[in-house]
């Protein structure tokens, strides 16, 4: 008999996007059908793409993840902010795999240990944790489960110190894990929250620029500076260092649009934006 796996349970299925299987699955190809893509240049290596509700977040989502959709990766780290206090940097889940009504995703444990080697002379520690409530993680699974055409195992990683020197060695660690696999990264984050939709388009192109311009230091900067905002900037910051050591020499900026475009009110709105990080050939 076959043992099961230990599986974190999904605390959020039902209320940040469909419970029912079929309405999740219909719902998140629709968001990546409707998905109007420029030509992408270069082989993708990485995509940048927002968590907030599928309803609010899943039009500008769609833009990312239809991007995936020729690509076969046996790997997939998708890594997010940790939104609750904890202590360590930087979080993992203990569970063998996440559930979503769209079946379960085995983590690799292998990868994740390998990690953790590359990352202790740095003095960066990752804390497995049992049960999460973390959504900027998981809001990205089905998106994956529907957009790539095979299973794949995940390396889930929740960054709670934003700082320049986790970022860095978490990217320097992961390229170091990732480079021999077919593999893919993903960075979970919203942009400002809460301004008006004037401000809010301010304070995100700033944002869009910095990350248009491949520069991952100047992304961390910005919220110090108070130019710009993003909630998921160390896990943002940490994939564009991961892909740089990786080849990728080129970010396009695929969708941006706020909380206001789907609700219609526009005095407080929450900013999201879809990117994609490639290696381009340079004529």
């Amino acid at each position: 008999m076959a043992a099961t796996l230990d599986v974190r349970p999904s605390p959020i299925a039902g209320q940040w996007y469909p419970a029912d299987p079929r309405r999740l699955a219909a719902s998140v190809d629709a968001y990546i059908d409707q998905a109007q893509l420029p030509a992408i240049e270069g082989q993708v290596i990485a995509v940048v793409t927002p968590h907030a509700g599928h309803r609010y977040s899943g039009p500008v989502a769609g833009y990312a993840f239809a991007a995936l959709r020729s690509l076969n990766p046996d790997l997939v780290a998708v890594v997010s902010p940790m939104h609750y206090p904890e202590a360590s940097p930087i979080l993992t889940t203990a569970h063998q795999a996440y559930e979503t009504p769209l079946g379960s995703i085995p983590v690799d444990r292998e990868a994740l240990h390998t990690l953790e080697n590359e990352l202790s002379p740095s003095g960066v520690n990752i804390s497995s944790v049992r049960h999460d409530p973390e959504h900027s993680l998981e809001i990205e699974l089905p998106f994956l489960q529907r957009a790539l055409t095979k299973g794949f195992r995940l390396l889930p990683l929740m960054v709670r110190d934003p700082s320049p020197q986790v970022a860095q060695e978490l990217g320097r660690a992961l390229a170091s894990v990732l480079a021999e696999q077919q593999a893919l990264l993903v960075a979970s984050t919203d942009l400002s929250h809460f301004f008006s939709q004037t401000v809010a388009e301010v304070l995100d192109q700033e944002i869009l620029r910095r990350l248009e311009a491949f520069d991952p230091q100047g992304i961390l900067q910005a919220e110090e500076e108070g130019k710009g905002f993003a909630c998921g900037r160390g896990a943002l910051a940490a994939v564009l260092w991961a892909a740089k050591e990786l080849g990728g020499n080129h970010v396009q900026i695929l969708h941006y649009a706020t909380s206001g475009d789907v609700t219609g009110d526009y005095s407080q709105v929450v900013g999201y934006a879809s990117a994609v990080v490639t290696r381009k050939e340079i004529a």
